[in-house]
């Protein structure tokens, strides 16, 4: 790829990502006092972190049945309040637990 090609894709992409980010705060700016929207915008990060971990979750294992009883596991905890990385590590053994069984 030549250098100036480069440049101008990562000039846009700054571009894009930094408007993302600004446009809010330029919009917006006073306190949002609308509970509705108030409870949304406070449950986008766990949604977007969702969404990005649960498909990971199925393709980082070699078999579906490993994932779910990781993904089980994780979410058992989670429940009961440990933190992230007790949950991280119990979902990891779990995983390997059952993709032992399976060879």
């Amino acid at each position: 790829m030549k250098t100036s090609i480069f440049f101008t894709y990562l000039l846009i992409l700054a571009g894009t990502t930094y408007l993302i980010r600004v446009i809010p705060f330029i919009a917006i700016k006073e306190k949002i006092n609308n509970r509705f929207i108030r409870s949304f915008l406070y449950y986008i990060p766990y949604a977007v972190l969702t969404a990005m971990t649960i498909p990971a979750i199925f393709y980082a294992t070699n078999w579906w049945v490993g994932a779910v009883a990781g993904l089980i596991v994780a979410v058992i905890l989670a429940l009961k309040g440990k933190g992230l990385t007790t949950v991280a590590i119990c979902s990891c053994v779990a995983v390997f637990l059952v993709e032992l069984i399976r060879f």
